[in-house]
């Protein structure tokens, strides 16, 4: 082994607390020389305590924190009686929202709890990282920039500093390592020794791996150098105001070599001169115990942040404790449960931790344990554990007055007095419009979803209800949403005026017809009637320019439900509903020349937007308007210009609303199947008019029979071309429907004349009604729905009582 690998084995070593242990023994809790350098591991509840009991003993009287200088300004609100970790401080760009960066803080992270300790002794607290205006200004060739938590996590070192230290001292999981020698053991007399033999490792480590101390190369790239030699800066003022002792420094472990090392006062200040800025605010926003996981993509070094916060919390017996919450919570969740059980689990723990050669039991002992003993094997309840408390649902608060963009301040108000509390963990609500604080929670989500802010997502209600008074939204606050709040902070100081300049400004940028349609249907349920009238001209304008009736048919199911849900909620639609009826008459005028001539592929196009010209056409409810839409059907339907998919479509379409008769249809059916029609044509003539609809060639004997003799007389090299659309129509019906048409069809098709099959004189099949074997329902039926019944005086052995509910 090398010098230096054999120096980073023996600093692994030297991190065991039980050597560390042996050496405050001989040497005593002397303060080493100097500022007080407290390398940690972000999030790491071991490092807490640490460093509570090293600041303690040391009494510093400035605290130097890893973090952006600007947060300086914000920093005593940390000990706001309404701040909740976790919590983030929050940078962006003043003129651009967007470029932003996180530095998380759990309850159990070492610097929150400095700070905290800090502020409760009025002792000064500066952040000397390496400032956000430079941070959130450098492009990323430049070794900087924004995105996510990369300025809180020193600098996502490409190296795992303790995974390193893992593998050197024999072990493959550097979580479990760091629990070992760290989380669960304490004690220490020296309150100064974890952290010594900590800055030895690195040290070792940055001398191995490349990154030496005060250097700029290996893994510690660009930006870690610039970032050292800010600190160092910084370092050496507090050192020359307060005193060499009398200054505390709370970092990244990693750092601590770089800002032990001398290096020159001119070269750190040449490295960072000419670095670009830009002007940035600061602020404090809520964060999750979610994002605090190295799951969620945020690299902040933990998989557990549920576990580490109670590690960090539990005053004594964490592991009892722990399976406490863990019974409670499947309690809660109509899991059997009972104290054996965790009684068991606790023993079981530890029997492997005693196995495992591991001082206390940590996660993976409690969760094999919980697994085995309280889910019975099961992980399906295991990952609800997981969820709730390995990593938690907590949400974070930060108090009222802190520093917010104006937007912020009115959707906190909102929420206040919509008792809309904001939550990390997902859950549903089902909104009744015609309900005050109902109608107003649906317009605040759909705004913020007009300004890009998704906290709520529509869903499908529970009951499948499609009435246009009952809304199921979906809500899960992230933390990212907060930057998605300051950037649309440009658009208004509220809520309601950034959504009406922000939909104003969407109206100007439309670039279609349908776009500038689907805009007012998300206009009417946020209740912008001030962005209205910008809207409408935009409609207006891309409608008279528009002559392609597919895109007009295309804009005008979202006009009409924009006028249904004007009329829900109380908005004046009646300039929707002109517009609406306007584009329906276009499209009712341009429909049969569109539809000549058409080829497969702009056929199958046709006849999505006649259903969907169709169904907004009869949700508009105009008489004169549905009599002229009808009369174009009957049209299309007629016309042998018209491909065939288009024509039996709007055959069917009116067949269903009542405005064909079945002898009509019959008739439009035998001339598109009749042998002088090309099979192709036919079978689309079937795909247009049977689509969806199975069940019409059960109840309707000539339309089968017209559908079977005209399979039957397809020549055989024709057959081939036409089976595709025939699969592809009688694929979409319920199984139960092509099974009865099939039996229908094996038993003989009825409505062709001549004797009757043998099926049509069986019980219960032919044309008369067996009343005998209809009154044996009654019994059930009378017990389904009450048991009053009037008896209609009918003949014996007929059915008599007629069921009244």
């Amino acid at each position: 082994m090398s010098a230096p690998g054999a120096r980073a084995a023996d600093a692994a070593d030297a991190a065991d607390v039980k050597g560390v242990a042996e050496t405050a023994d001989a040497a005593g809790p002397a303060p080493p020389p100097g500022p007080l350098l407290l390398g940690v591991r972000h999030h790491g509840p071991g490092s807490a305590r640490a460093v509570l009991a090293a600041l303690e003993a040391h009494g510093p009287a400035v605290l130097l924190v890893e973090g952006p200088p600007e947060a300086d300004a914000v920093v005593e609100l940390a000990a706001h009686e309404e701040m909740r970790p976790p919590v983030a401080l929050l940078a962006h760009v003043a003129d651009d929202p967007g470029r932003a960066a996180f530095w998380p803080l759990a309850g159990f992270s070492p610097e929150w709890v400095a700070v905290r300790w800090a502020l409760a002794r009025g002792v000064p607290v500066r952040f000397f990282d390496l400032p956000a205006s430079h941070t959130l200004a450098m492009r990323d060739d430049d070794g900087g920039g924004a995105g996510g938590e990369e300025a809180r996590e020193a600098g996502e070192l490409r190296l795992d500093p303790l995974r390193v230290l893992a593998e050197t001292a024999g072990h493959d999981d550097p979580e479990r390592w760091w629990e070992d020698v760290v989380e669960h053991r304490g004690g220490h007399r020296d309150p100064y020794a974890p952290f010594a033999a900590l800055a030895e490792a690195m040290t070792a480590l940055r001398e191995t791996h490349g990154g030496a101390p005060g250097g700029t190369g290996g893994t510690g790239d660009r930006r870690d150098a610039l970032r050292e030699a800010h600190m160092r800066l910084r370092l050496r003022e507090a050192r020359r105001e307060f005193g060499d002792d009398r200054v505390a420094v709370v970092c990244g472990a990693w750092h601590v070599p770089a800002l032990a090392a001398k290096a020159a006062v001119a070269a750190d200040r040449q490295l960072l001169k000419g670095l670009p800025r830009a002007r940035t605010e600061i602020t404090w926003v809520p964060w999750t115990n979610e994002r605090l996981a190295r799951r969620s993509g945020y690299g902040a070094g933990i998989t557990s942040p549920g576990w580490y916060g109670h590690l960090f919390a539990a005053p004594d017996r964490p592991v009892e404790r722990w399976m406490t919450e863990v019974a409670r919570l499947l309690r809660a969740e109509d899991h059997a449960v009972s104290s054996a059980h965790v009684i068991e689990a606790v023993r079981l723990a530890d029997t492997l931790a005693a196995l495992r050669g591991r001082p206390l039991p940590g996660l993976g002992e409690t969760v094999d344990a919980v697994r085995a003993v309280m889910c019975e094997g099961s992980d399906l309840p295991l990952a609800l554990v997981h969820e709730r408390l390995v990593v938690g649902d907590a949400l974070g608060e930060v108090p009222r007055d802190a520093p917010a963009v104006p937007l912020q301040r009115d959707l906190t108000r909102l929420q206040r007095s919509l008792r809309l509390k904001p939550e990390a963990r997902e859950r549903e609500i089902d909104l009744d419009l015609r309900e005050e604080n109902a109608a107003a929670r649906s317009r605040l989500l759909h705004r913020l979803r007009l300004l890009g802010v998704d906290w709520g997502e529509p869903v499908r209600g529970r009951t499948g209800s499609t009435g246009t008074f009952r809304e199921t939204w979906r809500l899960c606050w992230r933390p990212e949403l907060s930057v998605r709040i300051a950037e649309a902070g440009v658009w208004g100081t509220t809520v309601a005026a950034a959504a009406t300049a922000r939909a104003e400004a969407l109206a100007r940028d439309a670039g279609s017809l349908a776009e500038a349609a689907e805009l007012a249907e998300r206009c009417l349920p946020a209740g912008l009637g001030d962005a209205l009238p910008a809207v409408m001209r935009a409609l207006a304008d891309r409608a008279a320019l528009d002559a392609d009736v597919g895109h007009l048919a295309q804009a005008l199911p979202a006009l009409v439900r924009s006028v249904r849900y004007g009329d829900v909620r109380g908005t004046d639609a009646a300039a929707l509903r002109e517009v609406a009826e306007g584009l329906a008459e276009r499209v009712c005028v341009g429909l049969p020349p569109a539809c000549a001539g058409l080829g497969p592929d702009g056929a199958a196009e046709m006849h999505g937007h006649v259903d969907a010209a169709h169904r907004a056409v009869v949700l508009l409810e105009r008489e004169g308007l549905l009599t002229r839409w009808r009369s174009v059907l009957r049209a299309l339907a007629g016309r042998d210009r018209v491909p065939g998919l288009v024509r039996g479509r709007c055959a069917r379409l009116l067949l269903d609303d009542g405005q064909l008769p079945g002898d009509e249809a019959a008739r439009l059916m035998g001339l598109a199947l009749s042998p002088g029609a090309a099979p192709p044509d036919a079978a689309a003539w079937i795909e247009g008019f049977l689509a969806g609809g199975g069940m019409l060639l059960v109840h309707d004997e000539r339309l089968l029979a017209l559908v079977d003799d005209w399979l039957a007389g397809i020549p055989g090299e024709a057959f081939t071309d036409v089976l595709p659309l025939l699969r592809r129509t009688f694929a979409a019906y319920e199984p139960g429907v092509r099974r009865t048409i099939g039996e229908l069809v094996r038993r003989g098709t009825p409505g062709r004349g001549g004797p009757p099959a043998e099926w049509e004189t069986a019980p219960g099949f032919g044309e008369g009604l067996d009343p005998e074997r209809a009154g044996a329902v009654l019994p059930t039926l009378r017990l389904l729905l009450g048991e009053r019944t009037t008896d209609t005086g009918g003949p014996a052995g007929t059915a008599r009582g007629t069921v009244t509910a």
